[in-house]
């Protein structure tokens, strides 16, 4: 395993559609483990392989899996989502405004409004049909990785982006 560059905007594989993944062999395992080991080391809760400037569709997703995480995503709290040709087959008309950011856009942060549930189909790391069901900050993760694989970053669909450090900044602090 290796831990891959995480491109950025000006490197146009992030802005291109990636082509779909045919070939399930050893070459594509290894940039499933690489790009887990780049998430986790960067760290991250999602890469798409157009981050690493490989125009495949294929995505890693996983949250974290500490205490808090495990109080408030269960189940999925540290699960590794390996999916390939991932698909958004169903999405709730409920929509959430929240929070983003990227490991391709350091520095910044963005709110976008997503929707709140999504069902997800595709295929696993060994070419098998996965499907997934995903609401609230899981269904976020995935929506922002998927959005990669069609060259659209979440600043292209953010009300309003910023770096975190400039509010800080202009913040008026509370008296106590």
């Amino acid at each position: 395993m290796a831990i891959r560059p995480i491109i950025q905007p000006d490197n146009p594989v992030l802005r291109k559609k990636a082509h779909r993944v045919t070939t399930f062999d050893d070459k594509l395992q290894v940039l499933i483990d690489d790009m887990v080991e780049t998430m986790l080391d960067a760290p991250g809760v999602g890469l798409a392989a157009p981050q690493v400037a490989v125009s495949q569709r294929l995505i890693v997703v996983r949250l974290g899996d500490d205490e808090d995480s495990k109080k408030e995503f269960g189940d999925q709290a540290g699960q590794l989502f390996v999916v390939a040709n991932p698909e958004i087959i169903k999405r709730s008309k409920s929509t959430v405004e929240g929070i983003e950011a990227c490991l391709s856009i350091p520095g910044y942060v963005g709110t976008v409004d997503r929707h709140e549930i999504v069902v997800i189909t595709g295929l696993d790391r060994y070419g098998k049909p996965t499907r997934i069901k995903a609401k609230d900050w899981l269904a976020r993760v995935f929506q922002h990785e998927i959005d990669h694989l069609d060259g659209q970053l979440y600043i292209d669909i953010a009300t309003d982006v910023w770096k975190p450090e400039d509010r800080e900044k202009t913040e008026t602090p509370l008296p106590e």
